[in-house]
């Protein structure tokens, strides 16, 4: 069975009864539209619900709609979006979302509707390097959604990850006073092994619900990665860096200050081949270096201990 982590936010649009929670912000109310869209529930050329009905579903002012309809009109996402009549999805919202013009967004809004679209596709092949993968684990979740929906089949996965070793002092996480203590890496280390167990037992499940092929491939790196990336079908390649920040101690375990990054929250920058030299030189020049690392310097990986 796969870990479902749906967000209530991204229920109501479909008739589901909408959750009681503080006010939200217009970004908010434009993350979860945007997903919506990225995701398919809304398609391109369809007519959004009125101001008033997502101010209802939302609970938010029609002021606060009008703020995140523009957002997203800005990201060529919707058109037609005025106090009357309204908005609706663009003809070409995926177009939209790689290329030139495309803004970066969040890890957590941006991956889960491109891992999707890529799933749509006969033969999926996802390559990947990141710290933990759980950002990978939990986007993989949305086309799982549709496949055991019905609304995708694809013949053949094919999952190859590169994540740090587990016998290399990290960069990050760490205390800030230094090193010496084991109970970071630990903390790490069984958070790698956790979601990539997670990640593996979902797609292998695949074989026997639905018949897929379905190969999934961890290797070890001999360092930290600083940018963490995406390479989906061998036609996009999504990048984004780590930010260190301070996180203060837990009190009540008095654990010490740490260094560390907050992987879901990185700005994913999308590159699309065919969308231009820059784009395509990009996502060519990825794949070189992520099968250079693959099958050069990585090692086995073994999710345990």
């Amino acid at each position: 069975m796969y870990c479902s982590d749906v967000d209530p936010e991204h229920d109501s649009v479909n008739g589901r009864k909408r959750s009681q929670r503080p006010q939200r912000t217009h970004h908010e109310v434009a993350d979860a539209l945007r997903a919506r869209i990225r995701s398919g529930a809304l398609r391109p050329g369809e007519r959004m619900p009125t101001q008033a009905q997502l101010a209802h579903e939302f609970g938010v002012e029609r002021g606060a709609v009008r703020q995140a309809l523009r957002l997203l009109q800005s990201e060529r996402l919707l058109t037609n979006v005025s106090k009357g009549s309204p908005a609706t999805v663009a003809p070409d919202p995926v177009g939209a979302l790689t290329g030139p013009q495309a803004p970066p967004l969040p890890t957590t809004v941006a991956l889960a509707p491109r891992i999707a679209t890529a799933f749509a596709a006969e033969h999926v092949e996802i390559d990947a390097v990141c710290l933990t993968s759980i950002s990978l684990t939990l986007a993989i979740g949305e086309p799982l959604r549709q496949i055991h929906a019905g609304r995708l089949k694809p013949a053949k996965v094919d999952v190859r990850v590169l994540l740090p070793s587990r016998d290399i002092d990290l960069a990050f996480p760490v205390p800030v006073e230094g090193r010496g203590d084991d109970w970071v890496h630990e903390r790490w280390l069984a958070m790698r092994n956790a979601q990539g167990q997670v990640l593996q037992h979902n797609l292998l499940a695949l074989r026997a619900t639905h018949g897929i092929d379905v190969q999934v491939t961890f290797r070890a790196l001999p360092f930290t990665p600083p940018v963490k990336l995406y390479l989906l079908n061998g036609t996009e390649a999504l990048f984004a860096y780590y930010t260190l920040t301070r996180r203060e101690a837990e009190a009540e375990h008095e654990q010490p200050a740490l260094y560390d990054a907050q992987g879901t929250q990185s700005m994913l920058f999308a590159f699309r081949q065919g969308a231009g030299l820059r784009d395509t030189t990009f996502v060519e020049q990825s794949h070189l270096w992520f099968n250079a690392l693959w099958e050069t310097i990585s090692s086995e990986l073994v999710l345990t201990g």
